[in-house]
């Protein structure tokens, strides 16, 4: 085992390598001003509505760089990419015509991601901690983000101005803008090997079971499901921040 750094560390400790996270941080973005390339490149000329049926994350290109004059600070860079899934209409009440989309967003934070000027090589062929040029090792932490899919705070149509999502010609004038509401957290950790105690190994005390009963008897186990019938009040619901039409915040 190990030595032991400090005095007070558990006498049955054993080395562990984890990912310690460093740094972290939480966010909730309110993105304005998100266009929607169309998969057709053209909005209908004479439609004046719009609506999401649903908008989802596709994928989060994240890249890390050091902060120059800032030592083991770190700039990550996230893109967002969005799939975006829109009914437009000439009339409000109308049936909407399906439509759909992609469209990214951008931001940028700033964490403590810690130093090292190790390379490390691992029996499966992973390397970490070099570079291509001659004595310039960068050794980044590794960066992460949690995210759940937007809200739709608001979609309509306006003038905009971006790239096909084939990518060969430019889109006209009007467009789909959206603005979402996006929870999201990032993180920065390394690998470090940690002592932690240890505790004897133990067999789990359940025994597996079939169960052999008919489904009627195992609905028949199952209580009634009150609350789905009895819709929750707004002073009862806990939610007492509740915004109604044309609130400002």
């Amino acid at each position: 085992m190990s030595e032991c750094l400090h005095s007070d560390c558990p006498q049955d400790a054993v080395p562990v390598k984890v990912n310690r996270v460093f740094d972290s941080c939480s966010d909730k973005d309110c993105l304005t001003g998100v266009v929607v390339r169309l998969e057709g490149c053209e909005l209908p000329p004479h439609c004046a509505f719009v609506k999401t049926k649903c908008v989802s994350i596709r994928d989060v290109c994240i890249s890390v760089e050091p902060v120059p004059f800032n030592r083991g600070f770190y700039s990550i860079d996230l893109t967002y990419t969005f799939d975006v899934d829109l009914l437009v209409s000439e009339r409000a009440c109308e049936p909407g015509m399906p439509l759909r989309g992609t469209a990214t967003a951008t931001k940028t934070c700033i964490l403590y991601g810690s130093e090292s000027a190790t390379k490390t090589f691992t029996s499966s062929g992973e390397s970490t901690g070099h570079t291509n040029s001659c004595c310039n090792i960068v050794n980044l932490p590794v960066a992460s983000v949690q995210v759940v899919d937007p809200v739709v705070l608001e979609a309509k149509i306006g003038r905009g101005h971006c790239k096909c999502a084939s990518g060969e010609t430019d889109m006209p004038n009007r467009a789909v803008i959206l603005t979402l509401g996006l929870f999201s957290i990032v993180e920065l950790s390394r690998p470090v090997t940690v002592l932690i105690p240890t505790y004897p190994y133990t067999v789990p005390a359940k025994a597996c079971c079939a169960n052999n009963d008919s489904p009627c008897e195992v609905f028949s186990r199952l209580q009634f499901p009150t609350e789905e019938f009895s819709p929750i009040p707004l002073e009862a619901s806990g939610n007492q921040e509740g915004c109604g039409c044309g609130c400002d915040e």
